[in-house]
């Protein structure tokens, strides 16, 4: 059976088995085929001319992808018109890997958005059914290299672990090794002084080589996984920086060990791969440190939910239930699933989503909330969502989302970092042949190895990503919501901001302020008069007469009028109380103008009483308020009130600027007109009201305490409905954004004064390994100071 070369690939295969494009060139399999196709299509053809001679491992068989698109099946979620899809894709190691996933994807029709995250490798893309399957998506992402992996925390942990041990052994083997190469390289240094015979210096030279040697190739073997798939791309990485300087000192100290005609560095080499290897070591711990702050809520997610099935306890997957069946929670357990009261009793704590530290009775027609911890007592109730729209489950997506959109800044610090790996490779081509011609090649190969290993493009492409996901893990400890990383840079840069006020900067409750009763009125006839009605106007009066000591009394013929007022009899008179215009309907005379919230009693075509009443105040507000304009922040009150009302409010809070008797279009109008003024604008209000405002808003934030409309209206939900949260919300954005600020300094401070140090010969390639690590580690722990920062204090 005849063979021929796989084009992508490069390996023989009989070709029965073969399959042709358009063209006339064979593949191996699909994926192949897929991968030639992507790279040529998006210009990258070149990649076969540096490929060469060398073969590669077949992209993937295909054979089993039909399959393996079944287990995705259930990933996928309906957004709008698109569906959405979210999983992990294994192997990816730097922002090449995005790069060259992103372009495969988007060359697929019918996808709209590819979203993916260099450090937890979670993948979210949205795309049309109608034009594409889920199959399609899976296929490609095997054709060009990568694994996807349905998303399950367990497994990922699992992963994390185990590539935790491979690092801690092959760290193990690197230092091992180059501790023993630093006594031979001590004796070889010393004897190049003092002098040394050849036979001896061979000898050292040959037990380095032994030493180096499992340190570049094994040690080292993620350095080349990483430069391999830097060629594939066409996009230099710190692997391929790391690996070429030290295969360069590697090869030249052969040479230089047999024909007898140089020194050797196989020093160098250990060192170099050892303390970047390390440093990487370090740089996963970092990450992991910085997941963890914003995977967290995943743990709950790991517990079985009790199904009460034919008078068994039965225990399944939060997915696996479905509507209508009962769940029997008890103490310690946390209801996962959204749901109503059928029997029992218990206490639930939601301190961990609300922030509400008093426990809440829950009881029989009472709604569960899922993420609520049961303290005491038993209760069953009935699934009324299934687990992907529980409450629980849209914060935890909500979060992850967030990790996966970028920052604006780091938009253009990806596009600098993809062309910095280049630049640096042609910098030290330039530096070797300049120091060739002048000082030869020994030195030429050391100077232009510390160029490539110095640099560090790595710390670059780490600077906003570590610090956005400890920023969104930390924001969420403290209870609040951003549903994407780059509102942390948007809401840093706001220098306007505009609150809704009732329910917003007030507490939506109100209270007497100014009351009037005539001398032949008991408090007892008003207090019984104000408990017929339940409005919110009539149980403030009510509240307010029995810290007075009022009595309810007997009342007759009663009658309600919704949202108007009430009328009933007392001792054979006949009273009136509520608004303005009922009375006036009933025939109660008014002297002179009522502006404010009101409470009116009559009696005998007369007004005998009159409470003034008032929305009260947060006690946070007046404090946020002074930290906005002492930030140098605008403050401005938007409210469908009455003037006078919302002038008290603004009054009493030191805010100049004000707009009262505001409709929704004329909120959205102000918030447009300030936009065009150049300002940057946080609206802040309930969600509900205000949702064309907040849509015109640069950051909008909702009150209400997660509610669903906060969570589809705002970019960023305040979960237990505080204003002190509001306040931490805008100092972790500034924190974070100055972090995002420092580190890109750093890195480019670092860049400037290092490379070259390097390219004039003063850091050898030891040390220029030592600074590189250094200086990805910096900006790792940097990051790591913001949960520092905000870590919450416990009671």
């Amino acid at each position: 059976m005849p063979q021929s070369r796989c084009a992508h690939c490069r390996l023989k295969f009989d070709e029965s088995v073969m399959i042709s494009n358009e063209g006339g060139l064979k593949f191996c399999c699909v994926g192949c085929k897929g991968v030639y196709e992507i790279l040529n299509e998006n210009g990258l053809s070149e990649f076969y001319e540096r490929l060469g001679k060398n073969t590669l491992t077949p992209a993937s068989n295909g054979a089993n992808i039909k399959n393996l698109a079944a287990n995705f099946s259930e990933l996928v979620t309906k957004e709008g018109d698109f569906s959405q899809i979210s999983f992990l894709i294994d192997g990816i190691t730097c922002s090449a890997c995005i790069w060259l996933l992103e372009k495969a994807l988007f060359s697929l029709p019918g996808v709209l958005e590819v979203n993916i995250n260099s450090l937890n490798q979670k993948a979210v893309i949205v795309f049309d059914e109608q034009e594409l399957l889920v199959e399609q998506i899976i296929e490609k992402i095997y054709a060009v290299g990568y694994v996807p992996k349905p998303y399950a925390t367990s497994s990922k942990e699992d992963e994390l672990a185990k590539k935790r041990r491979k690092f801690y052994t092959k760290a193990l083997v690197g230092i091992f090794a180059t501790m023993n190469i630093m006594w031979l390289a001590i004796a070889q240094y010393s004897g190049y002084f003092s002098g040394i015979r050849g036979d001896i210096k061979d000898i050292l030279s040959f037990a380095q080589f032994v030493l180096a040697t499992p340190v570049l190739f094994y040690t080292g073997s993620e350095f080349f996984k990483g430069a391999k798939i830097a060629i594939k791309n066409a996009s230099p990485n710190m692997d391929l920086l790391v690996i070429t300087g030290a295969s360069i000192t590697y090869i030249y100290s052969i040479f230089a060990m047999f024909t007898r005609s140089g020194e050797s560095y196989f020093d160098s080499v250990a060192m170099i791969i050892t303390f970047v290897f390390i440093g990487k070591f370090l740089e996963i711990l970092g990450k992991k440190k910085a997941l963890e702050t914003s995977n967290f809520l995943n743990d709950m997610l790991l517990a079985k939910v009790c199904v009460l099935e034919d008078g068994k306890d039965i225990l399944k997957e939060p997915r696996d239930v479905n509507l209508g069946e009962k769940i029997v929670l008890r103490s310690g357990e946390r209801a996962l699933l959204d749901g109503v009261v059928l029997s029992g009793e218990a206490s639930v704590d939601s301190s961990s989503l609300t922030g509400e530290s008093l426990p809440v009775i829950l009881g029989v027609g009472q709604e569960v909330k899922s993420g609520v911890i049961c303290q005491n007592g038993q209760i069953i109730y009935e699934a009324k969502e299934i687990f992907k729209n529980s409450y629980l489950n849209q914060l935890i997506n909500l979060l992850q989302n967030a990790e996966l959109k970028k920052p604006n800044i780091e938009l253009v610090v990806n596009k600098i970092a993809s062309k910095f790996s280049l630049s640096v490779l042609t910098l030290a081509f330039f530096t070797f042949w300049f120091w060739y011609f002048k000082f030869g090649f020994s030195e030429a190969i050391v100077t232009a190895v510390s160029v490539i290993v110095i640099a560090c493009p790595c710390a670059l492409a780490l600077a906003t990503p570590v610090s956005s996901v400890c920023a969104l893990g930390v924001a969420f400890k403290n209870r609040v919501l951003f549903k994407e990383a780059k509102f942390f840079e948007s809401l840093a840069k706001c220098d306007v901001a505009v609150f809704d006020k009732t329910g917003t900067l007030t507490k939506a409750e109100f209270e007497v302020s100014d009351f009037f009763i005539k001398e032949s009125i008991s408090l007892d006839e008003i207090y019984s008069l104000a408990l017929i009605s339940n409005h919110q106007i009539s149980v403030a009066v009510a509240k307010f007469l029995k810290q007075k000591d009022a009595r309810k009394i007997e009342l007759k013929n009663t009658n309600l009028s919704v949202a108007k007022g009430v009328e009933a009899e007392i001792s054979g008179k006949k009273f009136y109380a509520g608004s303005k215009r009922f009375l006036v309907e009933n025939g109660i005379g008014f002297d002179e103008a009522e502006e404010n919230v009101s409470f009116f009693v009559g009696l005998n075509g007369e007004l005998v009483a009159k409470f003034y009443l008032k929305d009260s105040v947060k006690p946070e507000a007046k404090t946020l308020i002074d930290e906005l304009k002492s930030a140098g922040m605008k403050v401005c009150i938007l409210s469908g009130d009455v003037q006078k009302v919302v002038k008290n409010v603004a009054d009493e809070l030191g805010v100049s600027e004000f707009r009262a008797e505001m409709l929704p279009e004329t909120k959205a109008k102000f918030i447009s007109e300030l936009k065009e003024q150049g300002k940057k604008v946080l609206m802040v209000g309930d969600g509900i009201n205000d949702a064309a405002a907040l849509s015109l808003a640069h950051v909008a934030i909702c009150m209400g305490s997660g509610a669903a409309i906060s969570l589809e209206r705002s970019d960023v939900v305040l979960l237990d409905d505080s204003l002190k949260s509001l306040a931490k919300a805008i100092k972790i954005s500034k924190f974070t954004y100055k972090t995002i600020k420092q580190n890109l300094l750093f890195c480019l401070l670092y860049n400037v004064l290092a490379l070259p140090f390097a390219v004039f010969g003063y850091v050898i390639p030891l040390f220029a390994a030592l600074f590189m690590s250094l200086s990805s580690l910096s900006v790792i722990l940097n990051s790591l100071y913001i949960v520092r920062k905000f870590k919450e204090k416990n009671g």
